[in-house]
Order: C-alpha cells, then sequence, then structure tokens
C-alpha cells in the first residue's frame, strides 16, 4: 500500500511523505528511489519538470540526500520516502501538478496519489531515497 501524508509547508519550501507498506506475505525488496510520473488534471503527463534524486540543491539538512540502501520490507514493514519542492514563482507560467504516478521499484504496479504539488516556476521536484521510519 502506497499513500502521501498531508505534507508540511514553510518560507515556500514543501515537503509530501511517501509511505510504503508491505501488506503482503511475502518480503518486498526495495532499493533506491521511487519511480515518479507527474500528472495534470486530465491526467496526462506534465512536462518541463525536473525529478532529481535527493535534495538538488532545494534545501539542506532534509535527510533527501542520504544515499539509498537496499531495504528488506517484511509483511506489516514500512518504508518512506518523500518529495520536496519550493513554491517559487519567478517569470512564466507557474505548474501545479495534482497527481502522481508511483512506482515502489521497477516491476511494481504503478499507484496514483494526489498530493496536489505547487510547483511554481522552478522546474524541479525533489525525491528522497526509499528509507526506514525514524522510530
Amino acid at each position: 500500500r502506497l499513500t502521501t501524508d498531508d505534507g508540511d509547508a514553510a518560507m515556500g519550501l514543501r515537503v509530501v511523505g511517501l509511505h510504503l507498506e508491505n501488506c503482503g506475505k511475502r518480503d518486498y525488496s526495495l532499493d533506491g528511489y521511487p519511480l515518479l510520473e507527474l500528472l495534470d488534471k486530465d491526467l496526462s503527463p506534465v512536462q518541463g519538470v525536473r525529478i532529481v534524486h535527493g535534495s538538488g540543491g532545494i534545501s539542506t539538512g532534509t535527510g533527501f540526500d542520504e544515499p539509498a540502501r537496499p531495504l528488506v520490507l517484511k509483511p506489516g514493514e514500512s518504508a518512506l520516502s518523500g518529495l520536496m519542492w519550493r513554491n517559487t514563482t519567478e517569470s512564466g507560467a507557474a505548474v501545479n501538478v495534482p497527481y502522481v504516478r508511483v512506482r515502489a521499484e521497477q516491476r511494481a504496479d504503478p499507484v496514483t496519489v494526489t498530493p496536489h504539488l505547487d510547483l511554481g516556476t522552478t522546474g524541479k521536484l525533489a525525491v528522497r531515497a526509499w528509507t526506514r521510519p525514524s522510530k
């Protein structure tokens, strides 16, 4: 099961968590970053936004630059990733992304979530590697 949280926003910095729970009966292996496809209100792909692994210079001290490590989720265990961007608007049209199609890893079925990304005109979205949630 893949879900998002309500996110957090302060001074133009936005962060939304991606939560993955192994609801199966077997171990589930992850290694790397979720695969993302940004979708508009008609569920068509959004062009012109660069998805970067790690913080991409958007902000420091967020944990987004921790390296990807292999994880094995036993049934009932969870992993956490996240999306980060700045809602900065300068010149050009602001980009809003109501839907994101997410694959936990390459062979996984996609799940469409609705984080409503207000990307402004930055053209950049950061994604964090899968990690274990802090306790």
